[in-house]
């Protein structure tokens, strides 16, 4: 056709960003190479927020199962990446090797997720990583002074979280330093508690404020919800939750449900529902399961109870739609929909009591941290883990 040419539409930068805030963090990283421009856009923290709240809004999940298959030393902890596309059925994508946490009892206890990003923790090992970027960070050895007179330290519950006041991200670790005994003076050894706060704009430890109540248990959900880290607590005649505020850096404490048990016969764990503190109570006996959910809006509510599950141990999470991700009695992952009372089996197996399932939105943030492949972080694709595991 004459007097006919092709012509390019150029749309504006504003459209282009709209349009890639939208796309996965892998499609991100390889389309940095595309021009310098956009390189520098995807690092500005407006695009890296728009980008975070997409997939809030979308609800893009990401599913992570650390999990072992022994319980000594010579049996290594690992995660696994699970499919979410429908069709695939929670299927192992591709398990995930991390050598930091080798030859550690837990390797490692997950705190988070927090904004995509996750903290884990082993005694005195702590470290960040952003399983969307493939970006680890070790964090640096305590700077708080110790006593000439130390013997020993011990490293107890950790909690990590937002500060939206400045912007940064911290974990706050509860320890016990044990001194040695003076044998000329025949004192016995002593002993106190500490807390130390870390600040990842500082990159460094501080001392804080111990609290007058003391921290149990490690997190089997997320428990930090809307600036706030939450724990069981013991004092000095009752159990109670202990909260963090990340942005003041101060403790409170709230009560616990009366469910109208004792915890010596239930488990108590919290967990982020919805965006609201919330409880999970199910009885420490038997396997058949029932679990009662409690909601704190001001004062604790009960939103729901599942009543008599067959065959499961204990809750690992929950999935959209209310199903219930579960532990069963055979060392299964079991996925159990309260809807039409089903319980399915994922086909995923684990060492009892190890296993611990992360939902998380991805993420650009970054943590100042080193790559995987820096940090000898090994990816390997689904049923290719028979001899290294």
């Amino acid at each position: 056709m004459q007097g006919w040419s092709k012509s390019r539409i150029e749309l504006p930068e504003t459209v282009i960003m709209d349009i890639l805030s939208k796309l996965p963090v892998k499609s991100l990283i390889r389309f940095r190479c595309v021009s310098k421009p956009w390189c520098s856009s995807f690092q500005t923290p407006h695009f890296i927020s728009k980008h975070h709240h997409n997939n809030l809004k979308n609800s893009n999940l990401n599913l992570l199962l650390k999990r072992c298959h022994g319980n000594t030393r010579n049996d290594i902890h690992y995660f696994s990446s699970l499919s979410t596309e429908k069709g695939k059925k929670f299927s192992v994508k591709e398990n995930i090797h991390l050598p930091f946490f080798e030859n550690c009892w837990f390797a490692p206890i997950v705190s988070g997720p927090c904004n995509g990003l996750l903290c884990l923790h082993d005694h005195d090992k702590v470290a960040l990583w952003n399983p969307s970027t493939r970006e680890f960070k070790v964090l640096p050895k305590s700077s708080v002074q110790s006593h000439p007179s130390l013997d020993f330290t011990s490293y107890g519950c950790l909690g990590f979280g937002f500060d939206s006041t400045t912007d940064d991200y911290k974990v706050v670790r509860f320890v016990t330093n044990y001194f040695k005994e003076d044998e000329e003076g025949g004192d016995l050894g002593d002993w106190n508690h500490q807390v130390e706060l870390y600040s990842v704009k500082s990159d460094s430890w501080k001392e804080i404020s111990v609290p007058d109540v003391q921290p149990y248990d490690s997190p089997l959900f997320n428990n930090y919800i809307n600036g706030f880290y939450y724990w069981p607590a013991t004092g000095d005649t009752d159990y109670l939750i202990l909260a963090f505020d990340m942005a003041n850096e101060k403790f409170s404490t709230l009560p616990l449900p009366e469910f109208g048990g004792a915890l010596a016969d239930y488990y108590l764990k919290l967990l982020d529902f919805n965006g609201s503190l919330g409880a999970i109570v199910y009885p420490r006996e038997g396997t058949e399961k029932s679990f009662d959910l409690w909601v704190m809006n001001g004062s604790w509510t009960r939103e729901f109870s599942i009543e008599s599950v067959p065959g499961v141990e204990r809750p690992l999470g929950f999935w959209k739609n209310g199903e219930l991700f579960l532990e069963g009695s055979n060392n299964e992952l079991v996925l159990f929909d309260p809807a039409t009372l089903e319980v399915k089996n994922v086909g995923i197996h684990a060492h009892p009591g190890t296993m611990q399932l992360i939902a998380y939105v991805e993420s650009l943030i970054p943590i100042n941290g080193r790559s995987e492949h820096e940090e000898r972080i090994i990816r390997y694709p689904a049923g290719d883990t028979s001899d290294r595991y």
